[in-house]
């Protein structure tokens, strides 16, 4: 994607629909007279009553508890520099957004507009009541560390200034599984801190706080290196000045064991690498662009253990492994501050995670067989699902044990849950489909290509490494809508009809006639079928010419399945095609079958589209909680509409006991655990999460899932084909661009899929 075009597509994406990135939400009902009455006059004055006998009850009655300021004055935001307030707003709400979908904090995003540090601290303690915690953000040094400073010590809330301590946290953790791998001691190495702002500042304190000594620490800014004989240092500069007598980073880097870089990119050279002391650590951490590139530095030390701040590399060391979680933490136990305490609990916790055994869902999304500590994992990834489990206790603990916790935790168990249940709400399945799929990205044809939402939505497959597009369509056309969405990629077009096409056209002609001649066609006819683009398109994943097949934007369902069947057909070991839509829903991804393809399925039917389900929702890295839905429950109707889903979960049973599934179900008992569990405790799903809903008809689940779908404004993945031979994946009509994007990497992912089983088969 051109400067221009991501420029363009940036703007347009704050701005569309409605401007920036965050709203606020009513949590309470609001219907009815009464319920206004309640939430405003008369009835808002009891609550306001209750706080002014006890100020304490306003974590009672409203948000103070979950609510977090993000505060800048916008004087050294990202890589821009001093931008100003107003400048600033759009990464207070990313962050603020970020704070939501990792932690379910909920965030006002606060621009002051000064740079009088006297002023800003003021004003911040003036909207303290609002808050449950304070998150600066993007101010500038030295002011930043007056600030936090002042603020904390004058506050009786969390505060924390990200850019100080959020790297210095996660690179802590990053460092001491390094040292262990290395087999080094964190007391005895030679560190070398390239940059002296307030991340570097912060990182040094905090690496002496786990043991590094002072007198091993050599820190550089833009003029060298920060020696006690240069003049006119700023008091945090000075903390960390050498007594050595040497000048530059060459001369820092020999023999050192540890290099930090929170400066510029490319001034480590792969001579400055061979100098380091043997099984050397080196965090690059300059964005985007590294101190030292990754495959530069690996192939210049195998004995190196490398990180850095990108996340298409190994070990990312990524803020947001540390700030939702720790002022989760420090929210739930109502801390007065983070604490030094609270902070290496969070250094700790992470450092003991990345060596536990990873999730599946995390190997998946990774395109990784198995992630296990070691050189190129020091650090867990940032979708590991078990963060929002651990960091959040092991802060609240060490705030319980420090003394600022004021509601302590007593029922461990019950927090983990509620913890667990937040991050329902984050639909994280859609970046880990995305980011599985650009693990190995294959060829995708678009058989709609002339259609502007599909040729949009393989520009964003091409421009974000999801899939190589094949473009299909009326060639001119496509050149025309490519030029005016700037997508200048030299990607293939091609056009079914045209006569540069005639000797391909022949030749998947003279296939599909060899395999239907004894079904009513002829070779003219295939001929002329091949003219037809979904026809076409289909051929070429079957001769393999492509990789798999994205279609169905502009033409109805059954028309597109048609040529998919005749050409490609069902998979070995399939006797049924089917399909499942996933919904990004508030309680996590749901998967619901069949959405698209089996009217009336028997009780047969229902046991395949079941277990062909489960196999998909395993592929998502989840494990499926599946229950039969239907209008009754247990055998309460002697229908033979209800009686054939209890036919299929009886065989589901006693051929497959490991599957967790149960039926006949009505809806509502299936998504309500604690009714199934105090009405039908002996059901297998009894105080389980259901996951996965399987229809009896194919009317129920496309009514369910579209509903679903426009209602809740939902994000939607689907309908994803089961048990087709090759990855051929057929959208709904009308689709949206993000929905087609979606489902290109459903189609990238099939092909992995197939593409690994067909290797292991070949080994068997």
């Amino acid at each position: 994607m051109s400067k221009q075009s991501r420029r363009r597509e940036a703007l347009v994406y704050h701005a569309k629909p409605t401007p920036g990135k965050i709203k606020v939400v009513p949590t309470k009902k609001y219907a009815s007279q009464r319920d206004l009455s309640l939430a405003y006059s008369p009835g808002v004055a009891e609550p306001c009553l209750e706080i002014a006998k006890n100020v304490n009850n306003v974590y009672k009655y409203t948000t103070k508890g979950n609510l977090v300021a993000v505060i800048s004055n916008g004087t050294a935001v990202l890589g821009l520099g001093n931008i100003g307030p107003e400048a600033s707003k759009p990464v207070m709400e990313g962050k603020g957004l970020l704070f939501k979908i990792f932690a379910d904090i909920d965030v006002f995003d606060i621009e002051i507009d000064t740079e009088n540090i006297e002023e800003f601290i003021a004003t911040v303690k003036n909207i303290a009541p609002t808050f449950g915690g304070i998150n600066l953000e993007d101010i500038k040094a030295p002011e930043a560390f007056e600030i936090e400073r002042r603020l904390k010590d004058e506050l009786d809330i969390p505060v924390m200034h990200d850019d100080q301590h959020g790297t210095a946290i996660i690179s802590a953790a990053a460092l001491i599984n390094a040292l262990e791998l290395a087999d080094k001691k964190i007391e005895d190495v030679k560190i070398v801190i390239s940059g002296a702002g307030a991340a570097a500042i912060s990182c040094s304190r905090l690496y002496q706080s786990c043991g590094a000594s002072l007198e091993n620490m050599v820190m550089l800014d833009s003029k060298g290196v920060i020696r006690k004989d240069r003049e006119t240092l700023t008091k945090e500069k000075a903390e960390f000045a050498t007594h050595r007598k040497i000048d530059t980073l060459d001369e820092a880097m020999k023999d050192a064991d540890v290099f930090i870089g929170l400066s510029t990119s490319n001034i480590v050279s792969p001579e400055m690498l061979k100098s380091m002391a043997n099984n050397p650590i080196v965090f690059a951490m300059a964005n985007p662009d590294p101190e030292i590139a990754y495959d530069l530095a690996v192939d210049t030390r195998e004995d190196i253990i490398m990180a850095t701040g990108r996340s298409d590399h190994p070990n990312q060391v990524n803020n947001v492994l540390g700030f939702p979680f720790i002022f989760r933490g420090a929210l739930d136990v109502r801390a007065t501050k983070i604490n030094e305490e609270m902070k290496m609990a969070a250094v700790l916790a992470l450092a003991r995670l990345a060596k536990e055994s990873v999730p599946e869902q995390v190997n998946i999304a990774y395109g990784e067989t198995r992630l296990a500590f070691g050189k190129d994992y020091i650090i867990p990834k940032p979708f590991d699902p078990r963060l929002i489990s651990q960091i959040p206790p092991a802060v609240a603990k060490a705030a319980m044990e420090s003394g600022v916790a004021q509601e302590p935790i007593t029922d461990w168990k019950k927090y983990e849950e509620e913890l667990l249940e937040r991050s329902g709400s984050d639909n994280k399945t859609v970046r880990l489909l995305l980011n599985r799929a650009k693990i190995n990205p294959k060829r995708v044809v678009f058989a709609e290509a002339d259609q502007l939402d599909v040729l949009k939505a393989a520009q964003i497959a091409y421009d974000e490494g999801i899939a190589f597009p094949i473009l299909l369509g009326r060639k001119e056309t496509i050149e025309i809508l490519k030029d005016e969405i700037e997508f200048d990629a030299d990607v293939p077009i091609i056009d079914p009809k045209s006569d540069e096409e005639e000797s391909r056209k022949n030749e998947y002609a003279k296939v599909y006639w060899d395999q239907r001649k004894r079904k009513g066609v002829t070779l003219f006819s295939a001929q002329k079928i091949m003219r037809e683009r979904n026809y076409f398109a289909a051929m070429m994943v079957n001769q393999g010419d492509a990789d798999a097949l994205v279609s169905g934007y502009s033409r109805n369902y059954p028309s597109v399945v048609k040529p998919m069947l005749e050409l490609i057909g069902l998979a070995e070991g399939s006797s049924r095609l089917a399909t499942t839509n996933v919904l990004m829903t508030q309680r996590g991804p749901m998967f619901l079958s069949d959405t698209a393809i089996n009217i009336n399925p028997s009780a047969n039917d229902l046991t395949k589209i079941a277990q062909m389900t489960a196999g998909v929702v395993k592929m998502f890295g989840m494990e499926p909680v599946m229950a039969m839905i239907s209008y009754s429950n247990f055998g309460s109707s002697k229908n033979q509409t209800a009686t054939k889903v209890g036919e299929a979960v009886a065989y589901l049973h006693k051929r497959h006991p490991n599957l967790l599934v149960d039926g006949e179900l009505q809806t509502d008992f299936a998504l309500n655990s604690d009714m199934l569990q105090a009405t039908f405790p002996f059901s297998k799903l009894a105080g389980k999460k259901v996951n996965t809903l399987i229809f009896p008809n194919l009317e129920s689940a496309n009514i369910t899932y579209k509903l679903l779908k426009e209602l809740n404004k939902a994000d939607s993945i689907g309908p994803i084909m089961m048990g087709m031979r090759k990855p051929v994946h057929i959208l709904q009509l009308g689709a949206s661009v993000d929905e087609i994007v979606n489902m290109t990497a459903i189609a990238v992912i099939d092909a992995q899929q197939k593409e690994y089983l067909k290797a292991t088969k070949k080994e068997r």
